[in-house]
């Protein structure tokens, strides 16, 4: 009888361990996981408004001090992308806007994951298996192109770069496969061999984009440099 008792109780404190060990867990992650509000300042914000005033959400100084205006282009910039409207820069806006989560490395590699996902999605759904992987190469091409920015949110945010981001396909739901995609194209897989352009040859209205030297045609796309 005494054995059992001194059982129970050896299993107790190995759950109440568990359960302390988990508490710390995400207390830790919370305590790394960057904010940045209104009353807010230094060099990250200085980044924020940079980032939000070269986009065309912010108008005023890049002066690192997160006032109203700084609160209210961050509301701008989460309504018009999808993300929760609290004029906060949390993890997710500050992934957004291609800045550090204080999460560390496997926090922004799921951040690129997801935002990555999102535009192949977007602009690849219905698309072969292999035409999504080079969706998102293009967009990694660029990031590695003197002519782009080199984030992949900038790549992505850029005005004009992405025909779903006016049309609303960006915030559809995200296809599975966009996701297992996005992870081979960041994984290393370039199925166009360096292209920084793709358009559809049926509903392009550009002239521009067709004297860029072909790579290839991958389903209703046609990748080029």
């Amino acid at each position: 009888m005494k054995s059992k008792r001194s059982l129970i109780m050896a299993l107790f404190i190995i759950f109440v361990l568990n359960i302390l060990i988990i508490c710390i867990a995400q207390m830790t992650e919370n305590a790394d996981a960057a904010v940045y509000k209104q009353g807010s300042s230094g060099s990250v914000v200085r980044q924020i408004q940079t980032r939000l005033k070269n986009w065309g959400y912010y108008d005023g100084s890049v002066d690192g001090i997160y006032g109203s205006k700084t609160t209210a282009a961050v509301r701008y910039f989460q309504r018009k992308n999808g993300l929760t409207v609290d004029g906060i820069c949390g993890p997710q806006t500050l992934a957004a806007l291609g800045l550090p989560t204080g999460g560390g490395k496997t926090t922004t590699y799921s951040s690129d994951v997801n935002l990555l996902a999102r535009l192949i999605s977007a602009e690849a759904r219905g698309e072969p298996y292999v035409g999504q992987v080079a969706v998102g190469a293009v967009v990694l091409n660029r990031m590695r192109h003197p002519s782009f920015p080199n984030t992949m949110s900038g790549v992505i945010y850029q005005n004009g770069a992405f025909t779903c981001l006016q049309d609303g396909e960006f915030y559809k739901p995200v296809v599975d496969s966009a996701y297992k995609a996005a992870r081979d194209a960041l994984n290393g897989w370039d199925p166009t061999g360096g292209a920084i352009y793709y358009f559809n040859p049926a509903t392009a209205t550009s002239k521009w984009i067709w004297s860029r030297p072909h790579v290839l045609t991958i389903g209703k796309h046609r990748f080029c440099m």
